[in-house]
């Protein structure tokens, strides 16, 4: 039986035009996760992770606390879904800026509209795939971690592949995906077991390398 560790990057730039880049918050989470992981004396057979800068970074800061990690698959699959796209597909005017708990909470409205009109095959998001082809890629990935039992595989992605992973791997419907995915903080740890046959949830979420005083202001959602 082997183990994937998925990860979510660290916190990036939301609110900033260049969202795919880490915060320094955001590089010293993913640090911290590799020093957990090392001193757990961990090894990884695998490393995946999607294109993304922020996914990149992510990976990156996790192996200045890990050290040396095997060499990365880079798959596509595991990018995130266009948020700015989603919205734009319900709601065509401009949001305004995110900067007040109230303008914060409307976004975050909106995005779930659009996910579940995406996701019902209701709007086509411009320059996306259909979410059932999103899903189709995602699954390609858990198909060929299956193909390696016995293995530790690390995984960086975002939170809507790693939501999606969690859906089909639980048999769960699809828009569950959305309340999942919303809830998955920054360099969060999520695991499956899994053999040839299946993956198994273990763990969901957790941030065991910030459970202590002094990081106690490290958790972050965006």
């Amino acid at each position: 039986m082997g183990t994937l560790y998925l990860v979510r990057h660290g916190q990036a730039s939301f609110g900033a035009a260049n969202y795919d880049q880490l915060s320094e918050l955001g590089a010293r989470q993913c640090t911290r996760l590799g020093e957990y992981l090392r001193d757990k004396g961990l090894r990884f057979d695998a490393v995946m992770r999607g294109t993304l800068q922020r996914q990149a970074q992510s990976l990156h800061a996790l192996e200045q606390g890990f050290g040396s990690l095997p060499e990365v698959s880079v798959w596509p699959a595991l990018n995130e879904y266009d948020s700015s796209a989603v919205v734009r597909a319900v709601h065509p005017a401009p949001l305004p800026p995110a900067d007040s708990p109230a303008a914060y909470r409307h976004h975050f409205r909106v995005l779930r509209d659009g996910l579940t009109a995406w996701i019902e095959g209701r709007t086509a998001p411009e320059g996306m795939p259909s979410h059932a082809d999103f899903c189709a890629g995602i699954v390609a990935v858990l198909d060929h971690v299956r193909r390696a039992p016995g293995a530790n595989v690390l995984l960086v992605s975002s939170g809507g592949p790693i939501a999606t992973a969690v859906a089909a791997v639980l048999g769960a419907p699809m828009l569950a995906s959305i309340e999942i995915n919303l809830r998955i903080r920054n360099s969060a740890l999520t695991e499956f077991t899994f053999n040839p046959k299946r993956h198994a949830l273990q763990t969901f979420n957790h941030l065991p390398h910030l459970d202590a005083p002094q990081y106690a202001d490290w958790a972050t959602y965006a």
